[in-house]
């Protein structure tokens, strides 16, 4: 992609007739960083008003604060704060004689909301009935979905935006692959390919959390052969077996999907950094748009 400086950095094809709205439901269900920019004010002639939207992510732009060079300079601030790719707000005010050049020659404060890609990466292992009923549970969680299966017949069903179907010949050839942290949850048809599984992510160790579906007996099995085959005991114990909150109770395939994701939820925010420093942005904003009307009046 070229760089936020480079000429042609605004490409015409690069802007997606999608509208402001449409484009957060894409990147929300894709899970992609974007940025919202909004005009919070106007003084003078300006290509739009108050409350005009658009919406940017490291490929596209969504609908329009009026183009040319003001709507470069925003768009190069928003990937600026993608690449960043954390939560944040940044408020800009634009003279746009002054700084884009525009001979409409009024000004403009425009407020550039990033919302992080999601970090949250989860793999199913086995597309079977519990599986489709926990995506469509995960469908609504801030998280990015893979489920991995080899049964091409097993992936017909839609799934939600921000899951998709994986198909390997060998799933446990998959593990190798998975991003750093991810969360694996493993409900396959077949014991020895659960097993097979468990080895090779214990061997591997990058992931985040592991459940394995199953009885009481089926977890003890396979503890003792994981430990005869020489893995330790605390990384065996890392396997959460049976998957899922013991509390939440129920045999059907969404009961026992609800207390997966109840149990994939709780330890995920459990370990997910809280921000307790206190926000200034509304100050910011108050003091920005107080120095623009003192602007107005003088010029009056």
């Amino acid at each position: 992609m070229p760089s936020p400086g480079s000429a042609d950095f605004l490409q015409p094809s690069a802007h997606s007739a999608l509208n402001w709205s449409a484009a957060i439901a894409r990147c929300q269900a894709r899970g992609n960083a974007y940025v919202i920019a909004t005009v919070i004010n106007t003084q003078g002639s300006t290509p739009r008003d108050g409350g005009s939207k658009m919406v940017i992510d490291a490929d596209s732009t969504y609908d329009t604060l009026g183009g040319g060079q003001l709507e470069f300079l925003v768009v190069q601030q928003a990937r600026e704060l993608i690449a960043r790719n954390k939560n944040c707000q940044l408020l800009r005010a634009i003279p746009l004689a002054a700084e884009a050049a525009q001979c409409c020659g009024g000004n403009m404060v425009v407020m550039l909301e990033c919302f992080a890609a999601r970090q949250w990466q989860m793999a199913l292992f086995g597309a079977g009935h519990v599986c489709q009923a926990l995506v469509q549970i995960l469908g609504g969680l801030p998280c990015q979905v893979r489920v991995i299966d080899n049964r091409p017949e097993l992936m017909t069903n839609t799934l939600p935006g921000n899951c998709h179907y994986a198909f390997y010949a060998d799933p446990v050839s998959a593990v190798e692959v998975l991003p750093d942290n991810t969360w694996v949850v493993i409900f396959t048809h077949d014991h020895a390919l659960d097993f097979a599984l468990c080895r090779a992510l214990l061997t591997d160790r990058r992931w985040a959390y592991c459940g394995l579906i199953g009885s009481h007996t089926k977890a003890l099995r396979f503890r003792k052969r994981l430990a005869d085959a020489g893995f330790a005991a605390d990384d065996i114990a890392r396997i959460y077996s049976p998957v899922g909150l013991p509390e939440v109770k129920g045999k059907l395939p969404m009961e026992v999907a609800v207390s997966i994701a109840a149990q994939l939820q709780s330890l995920y925010y459990a370990q997910a950094p809280v921000n307790t420093a206190p926000s200034s942005r509304w100050r910011e904003i108050k003091s920005l748009l107080q120095q623009e009307r003192s602007a107005h009046i003088v010029c009056e």
